[in-house]
């Protein structure tokens, strides 16, 4: 049973006034006669408080905005402020962001103050999760100790079904490895759930790390390699060499039946719907019934996103060695705990993930990771939290006015476009009434009076929280859609659309500065959260959102010509975007950021207009010096000011739909129009794009 959230009437509570003082000017005495000295004059309103709007001294003002307008927009404070030790990237929306961590270990930190909560209560499951993740001490103490159960049962298999009963264990506490089921909208009926089976069970970032030549992926498996076999050595393995070049060419025969990250990107190519005897025929040799019972799923329908890596999977449990599968289990399961076991291990853990991978310097505090914990596992008991002291009504009710203005100025845009015809212009329009806003936090919380959380053993609370999330999940499979639930947390500073649910989600977390602030102008708040709101309405429409009705099934509703207008105009973007080189011989992957920067370029143009809607309507002053018309472009370029580490960067371009910060930024804008108008752009300067390289898209 969920619970019903008392946060409107508590943060309106917060936000009542204090009693008005009376005042009053002298009063004449009777019968006086009237005259101007007699009359206290009104005192001259008070002048207004500037809106909050563009940092002016974030600007970099030797910097042209018409040949490098990232480096105009903020180089000042990326000069200032240099990337922290523990992060990969740096901006003031990225510090916001880790402040906003800050509040949650505030909240976190008194409850952890108290003992005398009720037994499961959130207050309870709050502070005491937080004050055993904090107990370092404790946790240095027990060592790989409280792995020892899980580790034990696998190092007792000695039959192929003894390894499927710990696949299915490790998948209940929520270690998805080789595969995972979990609980996803049917593609062509919207209105229900079913299972799918998702391909995993890598170790390195993604398939192509196994394979491409290029130095820099033959050092990754070299390090991942290292990496394997110091853990392995941690753990006490005498043969732990042996051990990681067997988990590596296990890894390796799974990746290469897997599909890369482009292809995945395609809706379609992860579409194969069957039902429960398919999988079954499919997959022979690992016994489907008794997983399903397990999880208490249904038979039914169900989803299997690839095929190809599910019969390599099946030949793997019928004819891989049980050695090989009990020294692939435990690297995962080591794994997956590391991070939470003695420093030995969550440092090894560091080096790799994050110092390697990444270039981060150092682990962030611990408060910051258990607070990041105890949201990704418990984030509706935080969340609720959160919101009550840190959402007002009063941002929620402005932010939701944001996002309807821009689903208007959406609508307008699709009605204004010369390239598609009529028809499909209808379609567009109503998939866009369709639209579902949610803002802030879910109207229905998450009851986790079922989860079992102890002040003295953190390994046994990260378990249970996530045999929580694995339980909730499936719970939705052969269920009605809940159309109420959210797929983030509320104080995550993030948003995202849903195709299935045709659905554009904004939590608390990024309705804060410098993303959104409910004193700032208008011009301010549609070039930072207004650009993110475009973004996310854009992703309805990109080139996967694009293949969803309004309904939200995998239907195509375009007619031929219009599919190969908009495909022409997405190429547009695809070779723009292959031309933006991190480095020499580095250079982003057009295709597989075509949907990020889709929603880019069009939610930067569905924010001006509604932008210029409001502007109309409400005129505000700009900052000396400059336009509203370019204080909104400023915001945009400050918001999205990214200073982004080498290897991160790297990291992105081989696996991360987002491009770079700096090509998010001159990207979408040199596409524009009306940013070279803003900033009297000759033809010629490199924010401006040639008319025929000029992309287009809505």
């Amino acid at each position: 049973m969920r619970r019903i959230p008392l946060l409107s009437l508590v943060a309106f509570a917060a936000c009542s006034s204090s009693k008005p003082v009376a005042t009053t000017a002298p009063t004449p005495p009777p019968d006086a006669p009237a005259s101007a000295t007699d009359v206290t004059p009104p005192a001259p309103p008070a002048p207004a408080a500037p809106a909050k709007s563009i940092e002016l001294g974030d600007l970099d003002r030797s910097a042209e905005p018409c040949t490098d307008f990232f480096q105009f927009a903020n180089g000042s404070w990326r000069a200032q402020n240099p990337i922290p030790a523990s992060m990969d990237r740096w901006s003031r929306r990225w510090k916001a962001g880790e402040d906003n961590k800050g509040r949650l270990t505030e909240i976190l930190g008194e409850l952890a103050k108290r003992t005398d909560f009720a037994p499961g209560s959130v207050d309870q499951q709050l502070g005491d999760f937080y004050g055993a993740c904090m107990d370092e001490a404790a946790v240095e103490a027990a060592g790989v100790t409280p792995l020892a159960p899980v580790l034990a049962q696998i190092d007792g298999m000695k039959t192929a079904a003894d390894v499927q009963a710990v696949i299915r264990h490790l998948h209940a506490v929520g270690v998805a490895v080789p595969f995972s089921v979990s609980a996803n909208v049917n593609q062509h009926d919207p209105s229900k759930v079913l299972a799918e089976i998702v391909a995993g069970g890598l170790g390195l970032p993604d398939r192509d790390y196994y394979f491409k030549k290029e130095p820099r992926f033959a050092l990754a498996r070299a390090k991942y390699a290292a990496h394997v076999q110091k853990m392995f050595t941690l753990l006490g393995k005498k043969t732990a060499k042996a051990d990681a070049a067997t988990v590596i060419a296990f890894e390796t025969r799974l990746a290469k039946a897997t599909l890369d990250n482009v292809a995945l990107r395609d809706p379609r190519a992860s579409d194969h719907i069957v039902p429960f005897a398919e999988l079954v025929k499919q997959a022979p040799h690992l016994d489907w019934a008794a997983y399903f019972d397990d999880a208490k799923l249904p038979r039914a329908d169900l989803n299997i996103d690839q095929p190809v890596f599910m019969a390599a999977l099946d030949k793997e449990l019928a004819k891989t060695p049980i050695a090989v599968w009990r020294t692939y289990l435990t690297w995962h399961a080591l794994n997956a705990a590391s991070p939470w076991l003695s420093k030995a291990f969550a440092d090894e853990t560091f080096d790799f993930d994050q110092r390697y991978l990444q270039g981060v310097a150092e682990m962030k505090p611990r408060a910051t990771r258990c607070a990041e914990l105890i949201d990704g596992l418990l984030g509706d008991a935080l969340g609720q939290k959160y919101v009550a002291k840190y959402f007002s009504p009063a941002a929620k009710a402005r932010a939701t006015t944001l996002v309807r203005n821009e689903l208007e100025a959406m609508k307008a845009i699709v009605k204004e476009l010369t390239w598609m015809t009529d028809a499909t212009k209808q379609k567009a329009l109503a998939k866009l009434g369709t639209f579902q806003v949610k803002v802030g936090y879910p109207d229905t919380w998450k009851d986790y009076g079922s989860v079992e959380i102890r002040r003295d053993t953190l390994l046994a609370d990260i378990a249970a929280g996530r045999s929580f999330v694995v339980a909730d999940d499936r719970a939705q499979i052969g269920k009605p859609t809940d159309r109420t639930r959210w797929g983030m947390t509320a104080p995550t500073s993030n948003a995202y659309y849903n195709p299935l649910l045709n659905e554009i989600v904004f939590p608390a977390g990024i309705l804060q500065p410098p993303a959104f602030d409910v004193n700032a102008s208008d011009a301010y708040n549609y070039g930072a959260i207004g650009v993110v709101i475009g973004h996310e309405i854009s992703h309805g429409f990109d080139d996967q959102g694009a293949q969803f009705d309004a309904t939200g099934r995998l239907e195509n509703w375009w007619s031929p010509e219009d599919l190969k207008a908009f495909t022409a105009r997405g190429q547009c973007v695809v070779d723009q975007f292959d031309s933006y080189f991190i480095e020499p011989g580095i250079h982003h992957n057009g295709k597989l950021v075509l949907g990020e920067s889709i929603g880019d370029l069009g939610g930067a143009r569905i924010a001006y207009k509604a932008f210029q809607l409001a502007h109309a309507a409400k005129p505000e002053p700009a900052p000396a010096g400059f336009t509203p018309e370019q204080e909104f472009f400023i915001a945009w370029g400050q918001f999205r000011g990214d200073e982004i580490r080498p290897e991160t960067q790297r990291s992105m371009v081989q696996g991360d739909p987002h491009p770079i910060a700096k090509f998010r930024v001159i990207g979408p804008l040199s596409n524009l129009p009306t940013f070279a108008s803003a900033f009297a752009c000759p033809a010629t300067a490199p924010m401006v794009r040639a008319a025929d390289k000029r992309c287009e898209v809505w």
